[in-house]
C-alpha cells in the first residue's frame, strides 16, 4: 500500500488547533486565489475553535488515486475506484456537482458530454439541470473504450455515475475519501449538503474499523478558500486543503499564512513544487499534494522536494516508487500534554 504499507504503525498525531495556530501566522496579505474567492478574506476570517482538524503531520506519503484509478479505467466509476484500492492507494478522489434534486454526483465536468453516454435528455447538458433518477439512464464508461483501445474493457460500458453517497456505501471504511467541491460559490448548496453526508456516513460507520492514527478519514479539498472557510468554521475537525490553480502564482509568505488558518494541506500543479515553496508550507505546518504525477521520475523529484501525498492516475506505479524510499519524518510534531 502506500502510506500505511510503508510505516506500518506510524505515530499517532494528536491534532489541536493552537498546535495549527501556533504554526499559522498572521492573517494579511492576498494572493486571489480559488474561484473568485480571496484566500486572505479578513471578512471571513474564522474564529479559533475548540477542535482541530487531523493534520498529515504523521510520517509517510500518501497516494491519493486521482479521480481513481483512472489511467486504467474510466474515471469516477466503481470500476476506476475499486483498482484504486486494490493497488493500495491510501485515498479515492470524488469530484463533486450538485444535481437539481440537490444530490451530490460523483463527477469532474459540470457538464456531461465528455465522458456520459445515453438518451440525450438525460445524458447531455448540465450535471444541475437533471435528477439523479435522470443520471441513472446514463453510462460512463464506454468513451474511455473508445479513447483508450489498448485498455478497453467491454464491463467499462456497464458503468454509472455515481452519487456520494453510493460511494460511502460501496466502500465504508475500507479506504479514505479525498473530495473536490467543484464550484461551491456557483451552488452555495453544496457545502451543507456535503457536510450533512459526511455527518450520516460517520454515524454510519461508527462501529466499523477505527480511525487510522496517521491519516484522515475524509479530507475536502476546493479551489474556493471561501468555501473552506465555511467548512472550517461549522466543521474544524475536518482537514481541508487549498488547492492552487494552474497559472496562478505560487503562494508567497502571506498567502501561506492565510491559508493555515482553515486548511491542513496546499494542492498546487506538479509544476510549481520546489523544496523552497515545501519548506515555506511545511513552516506553516501545511503538507503540500501536488497534482498530477504519472511518470516514475517525475513522481521521484516531486518526492525528493518533499510532497507529503501526491496525485496520481497510476496508484500502482506511485506504490512502486514508495516501496523503497525511507518515510518522511514528522511535519509538526504532536504539542506535550498534561499528565
Amino acid at each position: 500500500m502506500g502510506r500505511r504499507g510503508q510505516q506500518g504503525t506510524g505515530i499517532v498525531v494528536a491534532a489541536v488547533l493552537l498546535a495549527l495556530a501556533a504554526c499559522g501566522g498572521s492573517s494579511g496579505g492576498s494572493d486571489g486565489r480559488g474561484e473568485g474567492s480571496s484566500t486572505t478574506d479578513a471578512s471571513t476570517t474564522t474564529t479559533v475553535a475548540a477542535t482541530a482538524a487531523k493534520d498529515f503531520s504523521g510520517p509517510g506519503v500518501a497516494v491519493i488515486a486521482h479521480r481513481g484509478a483512472s489511467g486504467e479505467a474510466p474515471e469516477h466509476t466503481f470500476a476506476a475506484y475499486d483498482r484504486a484500492v486494490e493497488a493500495g492507494a491510501d485515498y479515492i478522489e470524488q469530484d463533486v456537482q450538485l444535481s437539481a434534486d440537490g444530490r451530490l454526483v460523483v463527477l469532474h465536468d459540470p457538464s456531461l458530454e465528455r465522458t456520459v453516454r445515453g438518451p440525450a435528455e438525460q445524458c447531455t447538458g448540465f450535471v444541475s439541470d437533471h435528477t439523479v433518477e435522470e443520471l441513472s439512464a446514463c453510462e460512463a464508461g464506454s468513451w474511455f473504450n473508445e479513447a483508450n483501445p489498448d485498455l478497453a474493457d467491454s464491463t467499462f460500458d456497464t458503468q454509472t455515475i455515481p452519487t456520494l453517497d453510493q460511494v460511502f456505501d460501496r466502500y465504508r471504511t475500507d479506504t479514505r475519501y479525498y473530495i473536490e467541491v467543484k464550484a461551491p460559490d456557483d451552488q452555495p448548496e453544496m457545502v451543507p449538503t456535503l457536510l450533512d453526508l459526511i455527518e450520516q456516513a460517520e454515524a454510519d460507520w461508527t462501529d466499523l474499523a477505527p480511525p487510522d492514527p496517521d491519516l484522515p478519514r475524509i479530507v475536502i479539498q476546493s479551489f474556493s478558500a471561501d468555501s473552506l472557510r465555511v467548512i472550517h468554521q461549522q466543521r474544524p475537525d475536518l482537514p481541508l486543503v487549498q488547492l492552487i490553480r494552474t497559472g496562478e502564482p505560487v503562494p508567497d509568505a502571506a498567502a501561506l499564512d492565510a491559508i493555515a488558518e482553515y486548511a491542513v494541506a496546499i494542492g498546487p500543479p506538479v509544476a510549481t513544487v520546489t523544496p523552497a515553496l515545501v519548506a515555506a508550507a511545511n513552516d506553516r505546518c501545511l503538507d503540500v499534494h501536488p497534482y498530477t504525477i504519472d511518470e516514475p521520475a517525475e513522481m521521484t523529484a516531486a518526492l525528493d522536494a518533499g510532497a507529503g501525498a501526491l496525485f496520481t492516475n497510476d496508484p500502482s506505479t506511485l506504490v512502486d516508487v514508495l516501496k523503497d524510499r525511507p518515510g518522511d519524518t514528522e511535519l509538526c510534531p504532536a504539542p506535550a500534554t498534561a499528565d
